[in-house]
């Protein structure tokens, strides 16, 4: 018999045992499994490629989180359709607690893009955010624009000729590209990457001439001398390039504010009981004073939901503001 069948008959057999205490005393059994969670790995589904910010930001996660369950938290990064295929992979697994997804705002825009793709925001378990990172404005060291103005400028003289690079369709990176042309009025050409990390390749080797990388994969590329930043997408400056302007300062205008949120997800209809021994070991791994310092050097703060109930309305809510700003500034998977 394989050892995957007779670990899955051991599992029944401890539920089933569990049955006749759960009935005596008044809980069902998955309340009494819940106080025993976790007792195997759990997989945290990451739809980054290794080596870029969010990735290293979820590594550094599970392994704070794995102390605090007990078990330890294996990252696996699935990548591709711009976090799609994370999404729907997640989506389809047992509600168990021992498979996790990075959900972020780019699966919300996903959705809204493209509604025939096989996840529903909404119907996630969602655990607690985690927290917010604006995306930073790039253009090659060896470019010739060193302020939007500049690039603003080019875009204008040459329409339809200068490309602007993203992780995919809908990605953070996406979003903020449409938003800064319609909010500019510039003709300008998405090109879609793979993931994140290859937004800096393509501006070094000139087949892009601007990208909006989140910060925690901007920063060590603009700190290495790789990148130029012009401008950053969130509402303040950031204290780690705080002579970066805000898009809405560069351009006089203010709604440009487009900060990405990230959270814990799991499958639908995990148990409550699951949900609040995740919930309250992800607190305090959050509050973890070196993981939140880490977090900040590499451009990300740190808010967690208080409880998931307040996770699932912000869900709720960025979807109509997320919606909004597709609407407003005309943003198409073309």
């Amino acid at each position: 018999m394989p050892a995957s069948t007779r670990r899955a008959r051991r599992r029944m057999l401890r539920t089933l045992l569990m049955l006749p205490v759960a009935a005596a005393s008044g809980l069902p059994a998955f309340a009494l499994a819940a106080q025993d969670y976790p007792t195997r790995p759990i997989r945290l589904v990451v739809p980054y490629a290794p080596g870029g910010g969010p990735d290293i930001q979820a590594r550094k996660l599970a392994e704070v989180l794995g102390r605090e369950l007990g078990q330890p938290v294996v990252v696996e990064n699935k990548v591709g359709a711009g976090g799609i295929l994370a999404a729907e992979s997640v989506a389809q697994q047992p509600a168990d607690g021992y498979t996790l997804l990075l959900g972020a705002s780019t699966h919300v825009a996903q959705k809204l893009l493209q509604p025939g793709v096989k996840f529903d925001p909404a119907a996630f378990t969602h655990v607690t955010r985690i927290g917010i990172a604006p995306a930073v404005l790039v253009v090659s060291s060896h470019s010739p624009y060193r302020k939007v103005a500049d690039l603003v400028a080019a875009a204008r003289r040459f329409p339809g000729t200068l490309n602007y690079a993203s992780g995919g369709i809908g990605s953070a990176a996406h979003i903020s590209g449409a938003a800064f042309a319609s909010a500019s009025g510039i003709d300008v050409v998405h090109i879609p990457y793979k993931g994140s990390v290859e937004i800096v390749p393509s501006l070094i080797k000139g087949d892009t001439q601007f990208g909006f990388p989140v910060a925690t994969t901007a920063l060590p590329q603009i700190a290495n001398g790789k990148v130029r930043a012009l401008a950053v997408t969130s509402a303040q400056r950031l204290a780690t390039l705080p002579q970066v302007p805000t898009l809405n300062e560069a351009l006089g205008r203010t709604g440009l504010a487009l900060d990405a949120w990230s959270g814990i997800w799991a499958p639908p209809n995990l148990p409550r009981p699951l949900v609040a021994r995740l919930h309250a070991a992800l607190l305090k791994a959050l509050a973890d004073p070196g993981l939140r310092r880490f977090y900040a050097e590499t451009g990300s703060l740190v808010e967690p939901s208080p409880t998931p109930e307040d996770f699932s309305r912000l869900v709720t809510e960025e979807t109509a503001r997320m919606r909004q700003v597709i609407d407003k500034n005309h943003i198409t998977i073309e």
